[in-house]
């Protein structure tokens, strides 16, 4: 009977084990701390060549990391006080330039800026978070209200703490993302038709479907848990940062693993030469871990 017992125990611990998501981080990687002594990190977004941009949000600045020489240098100074940041399919930079409350895209080669969007409705936006760019060119973002010290303007003007849709055309929209306290993080998958949005506020990130006419269908909610910025990869994990963690959700919302981090995580990506990299922007400093799985495109 002890005999047949533990073989069932055994049993249930081994089919319980199979039901659990793979870790998508590589077998003994640790966390290093690439570089350090920022005043706040934030956004970090990868060129085609693996290299990494993110910015020092209070020191105004875009900072490079070069993948192939594993070196920083500043790539923009001052920047908006961007936020956010994504490459589209041609290599432009877009940047939540949070300064004046603006969306841009910045030409890496000359660094100049195109200011595409400035307002909703004649009113200043909250101020635009983080952004995911499609491959043809349109562009979801979220805008929540944090109020900033170096801001020269009045109170909120925005009714909603909304997520927006920027068409190829450059239309701007508010996205019908149902009812979202404070969205903040923001992420889609490659084929352009899933996209994640994080209420940070309520602390519960939501799944919806995008139609072809661009709307949000079908919102489900994808897990317990808010997030700072969002990133995905090719084997459909979802990575999550809250508090001192990066949390791995695989794509039917399951917990695939947690990755600790001695700051509290802003925002996250993949990048390096094989794209086998995660980069975690963290308080100070600037983060980087390997792992099994490469970046989706379009993170």
């Amino acid at each position: 009977m002890l005999r047949a017992l533990a073989l069932a125990s055994l049993l249930a611990l081994t089919a319980r084990a199979a039901d659990e998501p793979a870790s998508p981080v590589a077998p003994g990687a640790k966390l290093e701390k690439l570089a350090t002594g920022f005043k706040f990190t934030e956004g970090p977004a990868p060129d085609a060549d693996g290299n990494v941009y993110f910015t020092d949000q209070p020191n105004d600045k875009i900072v490079f990391w070069n993948a192939t020489e594993k070196k920083l240098s500043t790539f923009m100074e001052p920047c908006g006080r961007s936020n956010g940041l994504a490459f589209d399919k041609n290599g432009a930079l877009w940047a939540c330039a949070d300064e004046k409350n603006e969306l841009w895209k910045i030409d890496v080669k000359t660094k100049e800026k195109t200011v595409l969007v400035k307002d909703f409705g004649g009113k200043l936006l909250n101020g635009p978070n983080d952004i995911w760019v499609r491959d043809d060119g349109s562009a979801y973002f979220t805008d929540p209200f944090y109020k900033r010290p170096y801001w020269k303007r009045g109170p909120k003007e925005q009714d909603t703490q909304g997520v927006y849709f920027l068409s190829a055309a450059g239309k701007l929209s508010r996205a019908d993302a149902g009812d979202i306290k404070q969205p903040n993080g923001i992420i889609g998958t490659p084929d352009g038709k899933t996209l994640y949005v994080a209420d940070i506020g309520a602390n519960k990130t939501y799944r919806y479907d995008i139609a072809d006419d661009a709307a949000l269908k079908n919102r489900a909610l994808f897990c317990e848990l808010g997030s700072d910025g969002m990133t995905i990869d090719d084997a459909g994990n979802v990575y999550l940062t809250r508090g001192k963690a990066v949390h791995v959700f695989a794509r039917d919302g399951k917990k695939a693993a947690t990755i600790d981090v001695p700051e509290g995580t802003t925002n996250v990506c993949f990048g390096g030469k094989d794209g086998k990299t995660l980069f975690v922007t963290a308080g100070t400093s600037f983060y980087g871990i390997s792992m099994r799985t490469k970046g989706a495109a379009r993170q």
